[in-house]
């Protein structure tokens, strides 16, 4: 019995646990709506990459030298420099030098600004700037994803994001869910004036 054991049991539990470690070096992040990750994020900016370093600290980063244009959420400091993890499995993001983005991103311990595929990192449209007046005056709401039928929201201050469900509905990319002046939360498009209505 001792060496059935040791010869499939235990090379079976080695495979497992290997299988989980090398698991645990894939990137996933939840999908959330890009308002969603604009109220959580410590920090929303628009950015110009100037320059990329690879190689930084222990953990071999990505720096980004950046121009800092604005800032939409956080605080005021101007940030010079942007990290990322080395690679896409780690949730490392690749910029663009000369590009412009709009970037959310989490201040870590040393007051760095790390960004990795779990935020929203897109390159900025004129839009944005409406979008981002529209986003946070909606951070008091809650988007609530919606993938199958049938689904509902638990209250008035949440909105049902369909657009997995309904193909490209335009929730995504010119959305944003709004607190009324009666407290609930509805959608509203690009630059349209949220009412109690």
């Amino acid at each position: 019995m001792m060496s059935w054991m040791k010869c499939c049991v235990f090379p079976l539990l080695l495979l497992c646990m290997w299988q989980l470690q090398e698991g645990a070096h894939a990137c996933s992040c939840l999908l959330t709506h890009p308002q969603t990750s604009f109220c959580q994020s410590d920090v929303v900016i628009k950015a110009k990459v100037v320059a990329k370093k690879t190689g930084i600290g222990k953990f071999n980063d990505v720096k980004y030298a950046i121009q800092h244009i604005a800032t939409f959420r956080g605080p005021e400091k101007l940030f010079g420099t942007i990290y990322t993890a080395s690679n896409s499995a780690a949730c490392g993001v690749r910029l663009t030098i000369g590009v412009e983005y709009f970037i959310t991103g989490r201040i870590r311990s040393d007051g760095s600004l790390y960004i990795s595929l779990c935020n929203y990192i897109v390159p900025w449209k004129s839009s944005h700037k409406i979008l981002v007046e529209r986003y946070s005056m909606g951070c008091d709401c809650k988007i609530t994803r919606c993938d199958s039928v049938p689904c509902g929201i638990s209250g008035p201050t949440e909105c049902l994001w369909t657009e997995n469900l309904f193909g490209d509905s335009g929730q995504d990319k010119q959305c944003a869910c709004i607190k009324r002046s009666d407290g609930s939360c509805v959608w509203y498009k690009d630059a349209a004036s949220p009412t109690k209505g």
